[in-house]
């Protein structure tokens, strides 16, 4: 079989949902949306389930993919619903809803719902994508607490801009905030990711861990918090061409890069098709066998190629990690101009291999 494939790591996992949890002091949704980053959001739920406080999912076919699969948990909804018709299938999965906008305010309130929905009542305040304007706000609040179909509201919103740690824009979206709330009575989210890890001081009932539950920070500088995160993919493959080019001669499409001297060059079994970046430059890290090396030439659809000059003990058959434990995925995605995030999202074609202590388990 073609060697290429993404190890993961469920007591990384595990370990992240904790540091979370420990940051937020309270409950805790596990983000498991686009199949959790990647990961596989069956498993990764299976894993987290005996003590994670719910998750967070895009959209009711990713929550219905749960429940399939026996999970019990509360799951939100983050974008909520996009037709009227899909909230017997929210009411019958008792599943949380978001709610952004107010055609979905009265697509509630029409509903012959026969049991009380949670809703989380999204606010816009400032990132300018989904949610309700200031003045609408309470409007919508109160709204669903007059229509007898809404047994809770969670007041929430979502930052712009919490992986910069020293911008104030999520100060003045907090401020905006408070001001649309005042009055309202429900519990708060407003923490994710970045917010969890570097703003402490931000008020958040709920908090939603999404990128940090995978091991990768969302700061582009180094962030105490964010160094406590164990990575949970490993994406790797093996070396099946070894070639030894003289000076000046090319290597891969579009003649890229150019041997300096004498190059030693391997090919490793992944590219573009199972989602490491096209465009990651000459010079991107990855290792061979544990030790450091570096991407040359032009990424292809199924191979790359990595320069083996200063390791001679590596040949056919030794082992590439593109991003991992020893190759952090914030520096291929730094590299290659993306976020790690992408990274993962866009992995595919590679089998996920699952290891949850001493054993794997595909």
């Amino acid at each position: 079989m073609r060697p290429a494939r993404a190890l993961i790591d469920l007591q990384a996992l595990r370990h992240n949902y904790r540091l979370a949890r420990e940051l937020a002091g309270g409950n805790t949704l596990a983000v498991i949306k686009a199949d959790a980053y990647g990961h596989g959001a069956v498993r990764c739920a299976q894993a987290l389930e005996p003590e994670a406080d719910g998750f967070a999912v895009a959209c009711i076919e990713e929550a219905l993919q749960l429940r399939e699969a026996g999970i019990q948990a509360p799951i939100l909804l983050l974008e909520g619903f996009f037709e009227a018709d899909e909230l017997p299938l929210i009411e019958r999965h008792r599943l949380w809803c978001v709610v952004h906008a107010l055609w979905q305010v009265e697509a509630i309130e029409r509903s012959p719902l026969r049991s009380p929905l949670r809703v989380w009542l999204k606010l816009d305040s400032g990132m300018h994508r989904v949610g309700l304007a200031p003045a609408e706000y309470p409007v919508a609040h109160q709204r669903l607490l007059s229509s007898g179909k809404v047994d809770e509201i969670v007041l929430m919103s979502h930052f712009a801009r919490a992986d910069e740690p020293d911008c104030a824009s999520s100060l003045d979206q907090l401020a905006v905030f408070q001001a649309a709330c005042a009055g309202l009575v429900g519990a708060v989210s407003l923490r994710n990711s970045p917010a969890l890890l570097a703003w402490p001081d931000i008020p958040s009932d709920w908090t939603r861990a999404g990128i940090m539950l995978y091991g990768a920070t969302p700061f582009e500088q180094v962030q105490p918090a964010a160094e406590r995160l164990r990575p949970v993919m490993t994406l790797e493959s093996k070396i099946i061409s070894v070639r030894q080019l003289a000076a000046g001669e090319p290597v891969g499409y579009g003649a890229r890069f150019l041997t300096p001297g004498p190059t030693r060059v391997g090919v490793v079994a992944l590219g573009y098709a199972d989602g490491y970046p096209r465009h990651a430059p000459n010079g991107t890290p990855l290792s061979v066998d544990g030790h450091p090396a570096r991407l040359i030439g032009r990424v292809s659809m199924d191979m790359l190629m990595v320069d083996l000059s200063d390791l001679p003990q590596a040949g056919l058959g030794s082992r590439v990690e593109l991003w991992g434990k020893q190759v952090l995925a914030s520096e291929v995605a730094t590299r290659a101009a993306t976020i790690p995030y992408q990274l993962f999202c866009n992995l595919r074609r590679v089998p996920l291999l699952y290891r949850d202590g001493p054993t794997d388990a595909e």
